[in-house]
Order: C-alpha cells, then structure tokens, then sequence
C-alpha cells in the first residue's frame, strides 16, 4: 500500500515534511521548521508522528529553512539514512544548517544570561554539532538524471527556479508517479531560470503560497528605488530584511541595476548578512543555475559593502546616515536584522521594507498589518517608521504562475495535493484548479493520511 501523509505546511507556509510510505518503506520530503505562530513553533519540539529511525531517506527540494531547518534534529533523533539533493541545494543548506544551529545555541545562551525564558534553562532545538552530522548525510543528485532510492523507489529532479540548486522532485515508488513541486519561482526572472515542465504524473503536491494573489507586474527594481529615495529623501535608513539566500542576491542585482541607471549614487548598500555573503559566493560556484554573467554578478557585489564583524555590524546600526541595509532573516525572527530594527524602527524618518512572504504570527507579518510596538530581546520598541512591502520582488510563483506550471502536464493527474499555503490560499487555488482545469485536487489536514 502506498500513501502521503503531510506532517507539515498543512495549513500553514512552514514545516514542510511529506512522507511517503510504501509497505516497508518510507521517504521524507523535505524537512522544515515551523515558523511564526507559537502554537506552529511549539511543534518543532513535539516528536514526529514516525520514528526518523524509520525513514529510509529524504529528498529535499530547496535549502529554505522552512523545508531544511529540521534535518540536524531528525538526526539527532535518530535519522541515519541519506539527504538526497542538487549540489547546489547541499551547498546552501550547509550554510543555513551551521547558520541556524548558531543562532539557536547564541540566543538559548543570551536568554539563559538575561532571564527571560519561561524554560530554565533554554536550551537550542539543536547545536553546531547536530548541523554538521546532517550536512555529512547528504547525497547529491544532478538534475533530469534519475537516481536510485530506497525500497526501489527511483527519483529524477528539475529546476523550480525560486533559489539556487530549487528543484521539483518526481518521485517513483510503488507503481505510482508522485511529483512535487517545491516551491515554484517566478517566469522571467532576471535571476534564476524558469521553472521547468514536468509531462506526467498520477499525484501532484503543489506549493500554495500566493494561491489567492497575482503579483503587481510593475518593475521591481523602480519600485524598490522609489521606495529607497523618498526614504533617504527624508534623512532615513531602508533596512530590508532579506532571506539570505535569494532574495539577498536578487536585491543586490535590482540596486546595481538602479545604479547602472544613474539612480540612488550617493546611497551606501551594506549587506550585513554573512550568510548571504557566502550565499552570493555561490553564485559564482554555480554559474548554471541562474541567468546572471560572472560580470554583471561580480559588477553587483562590487557596489555592496558586506559587513561580516559584529562590531561593524553594532556600528552600521549607530551610524545615523541615509543608507541601505539588507539583513537577515527575511521574515525578522532572528539574526543580525533584529539589532537593526531595534535601531531604526523607532525614527520616522527610516524605513523597514519587507520583500518576501510574511507567515502569520512572525515579526514581519504583524509589522505589516500595523503593529506599532514589536517585542525583541525582553523589551518592546516602538515602530514609527514607514513599513513598507514590495511583493513583486517574491521569489515564489503567484497564482497565474502555478497554474502556468501545472499546465505543463499532458495529462491530469489523478489527483492534485495543495500545501504550503494559508487556508485561504490554498483554497483558492483548489477552486481555480478544479474550475480552470478539472482536475480532483485537496488541501490535505496535518497528518491525514492519504492512499494512493
């Protein structure tokens, strides 16, 4: 018997983790944390509904943190098969993994200094030490070559585009097709490539993250610059939070372009993020998976300060001066963006400029919907400067470019599985595929166990 059961991004953006299990067998797909609200959070700390000593092996599409940042604790956990991947997604969640076991150790440890934790102590959901032994388990996997897993199952995986080394997984076990999408990136964008076709398959698992939005056609880069001139115009500093890893690149890109076009000169970059410095390193590593000339990247970074020291960094948040700073994380629940927030949000001359999806319950959703004051590091600060949101510069597909990406099957499948969307997107996209395509489709609950 074989059967999906998605034991995460049900209801919700985050957590990804779908199990498929064939008779004896069982694979993960993707491995994530949960995100934003607390009751989600709290579920990273709850055991999985299977033994990870029971999962043959995990096939991970992309090296976003919420379809990666679980890995090192399946292992502590007692995981002990293979993490199958592109190289370059193994490449980019070895910088998240250590990135994220960092920070949970720094900030277990300032809690436990300062006294604020409910929990004594607070401890990490993982440590460096965990990270490393999940980085060591994986095995890469090139692209449209097909590749043995277990219990017979056989795996073949193409670009998704969204980030570097992203990747929708067709997987065959049991007599079935089962394909994934991942998360699906934008068509024509300047960055990554396209995201490529799959012919055929007897179940689709589809991302939902804007299955109830189309994104704003106007030009991401004027927007962007619009955004910064009015703010510097003011005397004000645009912190940006970023994801380190593609949205951080494509920011430096649309700001070189910008400046190429004789826009925002006297405006000093920084990006203080060493992950998305070593992100934007990759770029060059992997010079295939994106559209980007070794020039015009190299020309880009060239007109961005990376800030790597914390002093550097404590200094960039006292320095008064109009600038621009692109910071991690993308959705401002951790990392170095924090400080800068604490330091800018209180004047109403800054700016703090989202550029990606918001889950509900995070820092960056409740910015968004007009929180005044935002809790960090035991205190509250007030936020009078503008908040500001720019969705067009989205890594993920909008609802057109989903269904742009499912009209890529010859055939229907039997059915189409929709995940990794807030309810009412992932409703909304159900309905638009039933009306548009016909095809049966579900949003599936956490844990409903689905036979195929």
């Amino acid at each position: 018997m074989l059967s999906l059961t998605c034991l995460g991004a049900a209801g919700t953006v985050t957590g990804s983790k779908h199990l498929l299990t064939c008779g004896d067998t069982r694979i993960l797909v993707d491995c994530g944390l949960f995100q934003g609200l607390k009751n989600l959070r709290e579920l990273n700390w709850q055991r999985l509904p299977v033994d990870p000593r029971d999962i043959d092996a995990v096939v991970l599409t992309h090296a976003h943190l919420d379809h990666c940042g679980y890995l090192p604790r399946l292992a502590l956990d007692g995981f002990a098969g293979r993490i199958h991947a592109t190289s370059a997604t193994r490449d980019v969640a070895a910088l998240i993994l250590r990135d994220s076991a960092f920070i949970q150790e720094k900030d277990a440890d300032f809690a436990n200094r300062k006294g604020f934790s409910k929990h004594k102590p607070a401890l990490p959901l993982y440590r460096v030490a965990d990270a490393e032994r999940a980085i060591g388990m994986f095995a890469t996997a090139p692209l449209r070559r097909e590749v043995a897993l277990p219990g017979g199952a056989a795996l073949l995986l193409r670009r998704a585009g969204h980030i570097l080394g992203a990747a929708s997984a067709q997987i065959d076990i049991g007599g079935r097709r089962i394909v994934f999408s991942g998360d699906v990136g934008r068509y024509g964008d300047p960055v990554m490539h396209d995201p490529e076709s799959v012919p055929e398959a007897d179940y689709v698992v589809i991302e939902s993250t804007y299955g109830d939005r189309r994104h704003d056609r106007a030009d991401p880069a004027g927007a962007l610059g619009a955004v910064i001139e009015r703010t510097v115009q003011r005397g004000g500093t645009v912190v940006v939070p970023a994801f380190a890893v593609g949205r951080a690149q494509s920011l430096i890109y649309d700001l070189w372009l910008l400046r190429r076009a004789g826009r925002l000169r006297n405006v000093p970059i920084y990006l203080d993020s060493p992950m998305a410095t070593s992100a934007s390193d990759l770029m060059h590593a992997y010079p295939d998976d994106h559209r980007l000339s070794a020039r015009d990247y190299e020309a880009a970074c060239d007109a961005v300060v990376c800030v790597r020291d914390v002093e550097e960094s404590k200094a960039l948040s006292a320095n008064r001066y109009p600038k621009v700073i692109i910071s991690a994380s993308g959705m401002a629940t951790g990392g170095r963006v924090l400080h800068h927030i604490a330091a800018f949000a209180p004047d109403h001359r800054n700016t703090l400029l989202f550029s990606g999806f918001q889950a509900a319950g995070t820092r960056g959703r409740k910015l968004l919907d007009g929180a005044r004051e935002t809790r960090m590091f035991g205190q509250w600060v007030p936020v009078n400067a503008e908040v500001a949101e720019l969705p067009m510069l989205s890594a993920h597909a909008d609802s057109d470019e989903l269904m742009r990406w499912l009209s890529g099957f010859r055939r229907a499948p039997r059915r189409v599985f929709i995940v990794h969307g807030e309810p009412q997107a992932s409703e909304a996209l159900r309905e638009r595929i039933q009306r548009k395509l016909d095809w049966p489709a579900a949003v599936p609950r956490p844990e409903q166990v689905f036979s195929l």
